[in-house]
């Protein structure tokens, strides 16, 4: 099981449990997370929910060795995104809070989860990446909506562009990250700000959700997404930087440092 989801009183816990991997977004964790989501949905017991990783590592991003060899160009490509934006519609939509308790890695898809959360929560050893550009690919997964809206426009470009590495205490000084904790004190501390929200009146925390949320631009975010996406998948940089990546070779293109 990839994707564990467990009931602690009011608050679901999405655990991302595939740690040879990283929890990297192979098709099964994408399976496991559309359907604790669409359980989460489904249940109006729930008050808020916990997302977290185990291994050490929240998600390592995309499984590139399913990526080889092309497989997802043109309208197969557009249909693998679609059906991934649709549980990220829901999450980033949902009418309860959302917490992502995040140790370690967060990039790529893991980032764009992370980001779908209202809060963000991490450990010192965390790190966020959108390394989508190094492999020839366009953000996805909701991140070019969620991450102009934590950071501003100019900011966003900038790490989408770079596909640097972001450590947790920049990422709490640009605002991905609310809270820094230590490792053993992390998910303590999302489950008791999940578990306040037992308390909290169900229909304003709705309202709230829905005045801050603008679903129209995330509706044409996520379309624009997979439809960039797919092209991105057919190309032959994409193809290269796979192979560069399997092949333990640095990628070709590296934002410049900054003396």
């Amino acid at each position: 099981m990839t994707v564990r989801l467990q009931r602690q009183g009011a608050t679901a816990v999405v655990t991302l449990d595939s740690p040879e991997t990283r929890n990297a977004f192979t098709p099964a964790l994408k399976d496991g997370l559309a359907r604790a989501v669409a359980d989460i949905v489904a249940d109006r017991e729930v008050r808020a929910v916990v997302i977290t990783g185990a291994g050490g590592h929240f998600c390592a991003g995309g499984d590139l060795r399913g990526m080889a060899g092309g497989a997802l160009a043109g309208a197969e490509g557009r249909l693998r995104m679609q059906t991934v934006n649709r549980w990220i519609r829901e999450l980033v939509l949902l009418d309860r809070p959302v917490i992502a308790a995040v140790d370690g890695a967060a990039f790529g898809g893991g980032f764009s989860v992370a980001l779908s959360a209202d809060f963000v929560l991490a450990t010192p050893r965390a790190r966020f990446c959108m390394p989508f550009l190094k492999l020839g690919l366009v953000p996805d997964c909701g991140a070019s909506y969620t991450l102009p809206r934590a950071v501003g426009v100019q900011r966003a470009r900038e790490l989408m562009l770079s596909a640097r590495e972001v450590p947790a205490a920049e990422a709490l000084a640009l605002g991905i990250v609310m809270e820094l904790h230590e490792p053993d004190a992390l998910l303590a501390r999302a489950l008791a700000l999940a578990a306040s929200f037992a308390e909290a009146a169900p229909l304003a925390v709705s309202l709230l959700k829905r005045n801050v949320a603008d679903a129209g631009a995330l509706d044409a975010a996520l379309d624009a997404e997979a439809n960039a996406q797919a092209l991105a998948f057919g190309t032959a940089e994409h193809r290269a930087a796979v192979q560069r990546f399997l092949d333990k070779l640095p990628p070709t293109f590296q934002w410049p440092t900054n003396p």
